[in-house]
């Protein structure tokens, strides 16, 4: 099975922790087959002074959705996640499933495809990159399409180290 991850950061080292999520996704979840450019927006769905980073990785899987969500739990955790109960806020680490094969998941604890994914440019740029012509199982568009049609207008720029 293909798993579509998205991983965000934006406090601390924003790059290493998604480099540590990364490397903790490839011990746990499988083989990696495609990464996107690391992009840089502004937050989304909430105010803060600290850009997100995120990227788009593709791994090939034998575990369940479930499986893979308790593990991004785990790593979250262990990068220094602490969940609150208001909503959006800063992350050091923030890792969302955004597709599951073709599956259309809609359980209390994960929705898949991931609901917001057609709303936010920070998660349709990475993900057009490495799978332009994906299609979301639900709308019925693939990846470019959902991007031209996003009414999302943050800046999405390519991350640059220096």
């Amino acid at each position: 099975m293909k798993v579509y991850l998205l991983t965000g950061s934006n406090l601390g080292d924003r790059k290493s922790y998604l480099d540590n999520a990364k490397q903790s996704l490839c011990n746990s979840v499988g083989e990696l087959l495609n990464e996107s450019s690391v992009y840089e927006s502004e937050p989304w769905g909430f105010a803060s002074k600290n850009a997100f980073l995120n990227q788009v990785l593709l791994y090939e899987t034998v575990l369940t959705p479930n499986e893979i969500l308790q593990i991004i739990g785990v790593i979250e955790t262990e990068n220094g996640r602490a969940r609150t109960e208001n909503g959006y806020s800063s992350r050091n680490l923030d890792i969302d499933i955004l597709f599951y094969d073709n599956l259309i998941l809609n359980s209390v604890n994960l929705t898949i495809p991931h609901p917001m994914l057609h709303k936010r440019r920070f998660t349709l740029l990475p993900l057009s990159e490495i799978s332009p012509n994906l299609t979301h199982p639900v709308f019925k568009l693939n990846i470019s399409d959902l991007l031209e049609k996003c009414e999302d207008s943050g800046i999405v720029s390519e991350f640059t180290e220096f």
